[in-house]
């Protein structure tokens, strides 16, 4: 079971021990404490928790998808870096041949690093597909040119090959900064005690239990895929690898 899923189920058993929480505690209150003007009173307070609660909710769940987006853009980014640099080479001549094998093998083990088959193995910076992509820029270096046109095309495959290593920690950053585990637990908090004022006041039937555990299940499921979201790789809602392996694919047909 992945973190998103645990921590999913968390929020749900949290939000539900509140309107447990809320419907016990009405059952040991005297009746002077469950007055029309105490509900009143309740609802007019938790409406102001409820309001708050929803902006957050809403601005988190755009903030994941925006991220999700983002991340999905910079792959596809990586991937045509990947494609511009391997036609340069190739226009580069026959001694730049070596250097186009050391990058389709950088672009297959990054389509391994970004989309394993188990999602708990993604390693967004592991360190010998970045010896690969280093590997490369050595090749380059090496290459001598023997005229004008060699010379700009080894300038603009250095200067993109440095592009694709910047791509690379990007993504790497962009997955780490995601909404900080102490805000989540506020708004849990939040959302637990307003589920309690619902139990508070719920009558004691079983269309009233069925309709506070689904609206708690939903709620825990909107949490769920903001972290979903945010993780990008190695969970449920994961980024598309089309471009990756699309690459992969015209590089390979590229050497044949």
């Amino acid at each position: 079971m992945s973190n998103t899923l645990i921590i999913g189920l968390g929020v749900f058993i949290a939000i539900l021990a509140g309107a447990l929480a809320g419907a016990t505690i009405r059952n040991h209150l005297p009746k002077h404490h469950l007055t029309d003007e105490t509900k009143s009173l309740v609802n007019v307070s938790t409406a102001v928790i409820a309001t708050v609660s929803a902006l957050v909710l809403g601005l988190l769940i755009s903030n994941a998808n925006t991220s999700f987006t983002r991340l999905g853009g910079e792959v596809t980014m990586l991937s045509a870096q990947i494609l511009r640099l391997d036609h340069i080479l190739r226009r580069y001549g026959a001694d730049a041949e070596p250097a186009r094998s050391t990058l389709l093998q950088y672009a297959q083990h990054k389509l391994v690093d970004l989309f394993p088959d188990d999602p708990l193995d993604v390693r967004l910076g592991n360190p010998s597909t970045y010896e690969l992509l280093q590997r490369t820029e050595d090749m380059l270096l090496t290459l001598k040119p023997v005229d004008p046109r060699d010379q700009w095309w080894l300038a603009q495959a250095m200067a993109l090959a440095a592009k694709i290593g910047d791509t690379r920690w990007l993504i790497a950053q962009h997955v780490g900064q995601g909404t900080p585990k102490a805000f989540i637990a506020l708004l849990v908090f939040w959302l637990a005690l307003l589920f309690a004022s619902f139990g508070l006041f719920a009558p004691p039937n079983l269309t009233s239990a069925v309709t506070l555990t689904l609206c708690a299940l939903a709620v825990a499921g909107a949490v769920a895929m903001i972290l979903e979201l945010e993780q990008g790789f190695g969970g449920h809602v994961r980024i598309s690898p089309d471009p990756m392996r699309q690459a992969i694919k015209t590089l390979e047909m590229g050497k044949a």
